[in-house]
């Protein structure tokens, strides 16, 4: 037994799979282990800390400085409004109506002011614009009072006043025009579908290993509501810099990672928690990495998560990344659905937890080549297709040709033919004692 199992530890030095855990350590004593060959993180402690692209909660870390064309956001005045922050749109919420109110106010003040009203309004003939405005304080009232229609009925205009129904129809209009705009930005900031990502999870870490004799980078993601994201679908970018042939340096630049876009893997049914694999093959940016070069790499994993909220149809994206401090070469996520009594239960205290498996130390280009080559390992070839047994009757009938015309065997003994070799292995081997697997 011992030998079996030196010979099992050699073979998996040979091809560098990291051996499996004697023993499990209490938890006190994992939290306080240290990273050794066999548990790889990808990262130095020493390392310093980089800056993100993406934060963990979704924030892009980018600000835009020296805009010298400014005037494009009030092009688009709307949206400015609705990207402002809470404070300054509730501010400038309340200087709109403010500031239209006074205006307005002013108007009817200095009408008033002009026709004398303001000097005369005692007088018992006199029939002013407005009834009982005789101050700016009355005028600007009866702005309001105009405006938000309540009509109290102690300031009303008089037909007398041309120029005051003038006034009257153009306040009417700007004010619905200002009432439509405002209360549209409120109602689209509040009905935003920000909030809805907060529910929206994704682990803390991304894990690599082999899964069907593949090797595959993998994260999970999760939706904590019932009401389901409709048409979900997941897209990753990989975010390093890069340098051309020519000697470009292109900063923070973006490569696609598939998960599953030619097959339509990317489209998820996110009613439990689902993990999402990456294959790394020829086209994957990491194929010819191995857990060496990983670690001296720096780059960045952005994720984006996209669909419609459906209690109310509108588009909703969540986000997030993974550092390469963050990616753990050697280890799978835990499960999480379990069955109980007449549903699936989703425990979600297992959500970021994960375990360490048997993984191959070198590249996934490495891998494959050893995969065409043979088994990656004892307990795994039945992962691989099973070999042929021929029998003998079938190396019989292997030997056994069609009859050769006395000109062809002629030839066939002159020549000494590929069919003469082979006939001579298939009598050898009649030769040999029969194997424990072969049927007599």
């Amino acid at each position: 037994m011992s030998g079996g199992s030196r010979v099992l530890m050699d073979h998996n030095m040979e091809i560098g799979v990291t051996p499996a855990q004697v023993k499990k350590l209490p938890k006190h004593m994992r939290d306080a282990q240290i990273s050794t060959e066999r548990t790889h993180l990808i990262s130095d402690p020493a390392r310093k800390p980089r800056q993100r692209y993406v934060q963990k909660d979704g924030k892009c870390n980018v600000h835009h400085g020296n805009v010298q064309e400014t005037y494009r956001y009030l092009s688009d005045l709307f949206t400015t409004l609705v990207d402002l922050r809470w404070r300054l749109s509730l501010f400038i919420f309340t200087l709109v109506y403010i500031v239209n109110w006074l205006f307005f106010g002013f108007l009817w003040w200095l009408i008033a002011l002009i026709r004398g009203d303001l000097v005369h309004g005692d007088e018992d003939d006199w029939i002013p614009c407005v009834e009982n405005l005789n101050s700016f304080v009355s005028a600007f009232l009866f702005s309001i009072e105009t405006e938000t229609t309540i009509g109290y009925g102690y300031r009303v205009i008089t037909e007398k006043c041309p120029e005051g129904i003038i006034l009257l129809l153009v306040q009417a209009i700007l004010g619905s025009i200002v009432n439509a705009m405002m209360v549209g930005c409120m109602f689209v900031k509040i009905s935003q579908p920000k909030n809805r990502a907060e529910t929206l999870m994704f682990s803390h870490k991304a894990v690599i290993s082999v899964r069907d004799n593949k090797m595959c980078l993998m994260f999970r993601v999760g939706d904590l509501r019932n009401s389901h994201i409709v048409e979900a679908s997941i897209r990753a970018k990989l975010i390093r810099s890069q340098q051309t042939k020519e000697g470009e340096f292109i900063p923070l630049n973006q490569t696609d990672i598939n998960i599953g876009f030619d097959t339509g893997d990317d489209r998820l049914f996110l009613v439990s928690p689902l993990i999402i694999s990456h294959e790394i093959n020829e086209k994957s940016p990491f194929w010819e990495m191995t857990l060496a070069q990983m670690e001296k790499e720096e780059f960045e994993i952005v994720v984006i998560l996209e669909g419609m909220v459906e209690a109310t149809g509108m588009t909703c994206q969540a986000r997030s990344s993974y550092l390469d401090t963050e990616v753990l070469w050697g280890y799978r996520f835990t499960p999480v659905l379990s069955l109980e009594k007449g549903f699936y239960e989703v425990d979600y205290n297992n959500f970021h937890e994960i375990y360490e498996t048997n993984t191959p130390t070198c590249s996934a280009k490495e891998l494959a080549a050893k995969l065409r080559e043979g088994p990656l390992l004892p307990q795994l070839t039945l992962l691989s297709p099973e070999p042929k047994m021929h029998t003998f009757d079938t190396l019989d009938s292997m030997s056994e040709g069609d009859p050769l015309s006395p000109d062809e065997e002629k030839e066939e003994r002159d020549s000494g033919g590929d069919r003469g070799e082979t006939n001579g292995s298939a009598a050898a081997l009649e030769d040999l004692p029969l194997a424990d697997g072969l049927p007599e």
